[in-house]
């Protein structure tokens, strides 16, 4: 049995996953926001009633909006910022008894998408998630690439490609990491929210964008162009046979159309193949590629 949690801002949630990848159990509860000590209780409560309750251990891997940090072992880049500097994965061990293994959010989405979701089959594989934040995980023969300073596939902290200073591209919103004008600061649900002058939702926008509002439409396209950009450079690096697409703005049913088109504009060859897909299971990849984290032999021996 494999035990996956998603350890997000907001929720925690725990999934349970026979040896054939079926789901048997789940759970989630609120996250102890601002609390470490309590995020770390929770993620342990959490695994002690999945296993009381289906009567076996598990493995468990874990995937949190962060990465690990090479040189000491503690979370860096959490946008969760009370994981920064902790050794999350030290003391969940020392907690539980157990080996764990702790990967990034996305990198566990697209895992889960390339295991057995919309991804499945294919060598190469980026996965995206469109939510809150702007994530990105690498995929290769089925295997995450975390890469030398654990920041594999981090897209959302680059500086948004080909900027257009008509459209207040440059030099860009500033980010929480300290910088202006990256990814995520144009594509995430709250940086198309305030490019609303009345703050609408994201799925708001799209809504009225469908009905035909002018304003809301040219918001959605800027998006879309944006959206193009910043995967024509990934495809221009990686070469990604597919795109997955999760989080709240993957649920926009214009992107899978346009997105491509516009992004024949900006990837350097005559023709491209790269398909962009909808994540098959939505908001549960994260939480099953921190399950599948742990290959078939190591989880049946733990």
């Amino acid at each position: 049995m494999r035990l996956g949690v998603d350890l997000g801002g907001t929720k925690t949630e725990i999934i349970a996953l026979d040896a054939g990848g079926q789901e048997i159990w789940r759970k989630r509860c609120p996250t102890p926001r601002n609390d470490y000590n309590g995020t770390v209780q929770t993620i342990a409560r959490l695994v002690r009633e999945a296993e009381q309750h289906l009567h076996r251990p598990g493995s468990l891997g874990i995937g949190i909006p962060g990465a690990l940090s090479r040189k000491t072992g503690r979370v860096k880049n959490a946008n969760s910022t009370w994981l920064n500097d902790r050794p999350l994965k030290e003391d969940l061990e020392q907690l539980l008894q157990r080996p764990v293994r702790v990967d990034n959010d996305a990198n566990c989405f697209a895992l889960s998408e390339a295991t057995d979701g919309a991804a499945a089959g294919y060598h190469n594989v980026f996965g995206v998630i469109l939510g809150t934040g702007v994530g990105g995980g690498i995929v290769i023969d089925g295997k995450c690439v975390v890469g030398s300073n654990a920041i594999g596939g981090e897209w959302g902290h680059n500086p948004l490609p080909w900027p257009n200073p008509s459209w207040g591209e440059w030099p860009g919103p500033a980010c929480y990491c300290g910088r202006q004008g990256c990814i995520e600061t144009f594509l995430s649900g709250p940086a198309l929210t305030a490019t609303h002058p009345d703050g609408l939702s994201p799925q708001d926008i799209v809504k009225r964008a469908t009905e035909g509002c002018d304003l809301c439409h040219t918001l959605l396209y800027h998006y879309q162009v944006r959206l193009a950009k910043a995967l024509a450079l990934v495809i221009n690096i990686l070469d990604p046979e597919v795109i997955v697409l999760g989080g709240g703005m993957s649920e926009t049913d214009s992107l899978y159309q346009i997105v491509p088109k516009l992004w024949q504009d900006y990837v350097f060859s005559d023709v491209v193949t790269t398909r962009l897909v909808r994540a098959r299971f939505g908001p549960s990849s994260g939480v099953r590629g921190a399950a599948w984290l742990w290959p078939a032999a190591q989880a049946e021996g733990n």
